[in-house]
This record gives C-alpha cells, sequence and structure tokens, in this order.
C-alpha cells in the first residue's frame, strides 16, 4: 500500500489557472488520514462554471488566492509516493497553471489518473466519475471539490484491495472487484 494524495479542483472558467475550490485527500495504507477543502479566490472574477459546482465570485471574493493559499496546502503535497485525479490531465494542468500565476515550484510527483485506472482495472465504460462512484457503492457529490477528490481516494484504495500497486501495477490483479448487486 501507498501514500498519496487525491485532488480535485472546480475552476470559475476556462483559464487552466482559474481555480475557485481544491478538494485534498490524504491516503496511507488504504486509509484516509486527513482531508480539507478550500475555496480560492482566482485571479478574475469571470465565472462561467456556477451551473456547474453552484460557486460564484461572491462566495470565493474574501478567500486567498492560491499564492496565498498555498503555504497552508503545501504539506499536503509533500511526502506521498503520488497524486491521484480523476481526469488528472485538467487537474495537473490546473496546478501548474496555478503555481506558475504565482510564481510558485510545482511538485514533479507523478499523477496517476483514476479514469484510467478505473477502465483498465474493472472495464467501466463511461468512466465519469459518477460511473465509476456508483459502481464502487462510493457516495458522491459530484463537482463538490471534496467529494469528488474523497472519491477519487476510494478508487484508488479500491484497485489497491483488488491487487493494483503504484509501483507494481497490475501485475498482481487477480480477481476483480464485481460491481454492486442493483437492488432497484
Amino acid at each position: 500500500m501507498s501514500k498519496f494524495l487525491s485532488i480535485d479542483f472546480e475552476t470559475a472558467n476556462y483559464g487552466s489557472d482559474s481555480a475557485c475550490a481544491i478538494g485534498l485527500v490524504l491516503v496511507e495504507n488504504g486509509t484516509i488520514i486527513d482531508e480539507e477543502v478550500r475555496l480560492i479566490r482566482p485571479p478574475t472574477s469571470d465565472f462561467f462554471f456556477t451551473h456547474i459546482h453552484g460557486l460564484t465570485w461572491q462566495n470565493v471574493e474574501a478567500e486567498p488566492d492560491f499564492g496565498d493559499l498555498w503555504p497552508d496546502i503545501a504539506p499536503y503535497f509533500e511526502g506521498v509516493d503520488f497524486f491521484s485525479a480523476h481526469n488528472s490531465a485538467f487537474d495537473s494542468k490546473v496546478l501548474k497553471s496555478c503555481c506558475d500565476t504565482y510564481s510558485l515550484t510545482t511538485p514533479e510527483t507523478e499523477f496517476v489518473c483514476t479514469v484510467k485506472l478505473a477502465r483498465k482495472m474493472w472495464d467501466i465504460r463511461p468512466t465519469k466519475l459518477p460511473n465509476v462512484a456508483h459502481y464502487l457503492g462510493l457516495d458522491l457529490d459530484h463537482h463538490d471539490a471534496l467529494s469528488d477528490s474523497r472519491a477519487c481516494a476510494n478508487i484508488i484504495i479500491a484497485a489497491e484491495n483488488d491487487g493494483w500497486g503504484y509501483d507494481t501495477g497490475f501485475e498482481n490483479v487477480g480477481e476483480r472487484h464485481s460491481a454492486p448487486e442493483d437492488t432497484a
């Protein structure tokens, strides 16, 4: 088992540095040991995605920007084997863009994408977070940064329980997780 950080960003607009919320879930040896959600004031007041996550400029205007928030959340990013995110290309780009905007060093830790992991582990399609959460029987309030990052962490935990390992990949995967029975 590994130590990892699951990350989920919500963004205000199409700018990859427009993070307005971050969910962080720290996992060690298959157990969630810490979690935090923080609102972030993006560089502009342009909010185009309120209809997705419910956040507005009024929700975040008094919050710290990413540069001011970083000292508080940076310890989460240290001493982990990897980061995980659902569609990690998005979250890694947001992390890099926010770090670049505020002249911070971007953590170089590798991301594990739980979209790709779920497809390979359990052959789930479609692989949107609600689909994977439903398959694994996870609670999810989609587009809530903490709920999304917690679901992502639980996807990694389920994969580890089914034999996947960050260091070993799929070589120890035997019997696959079976989908929960439909009780409807």
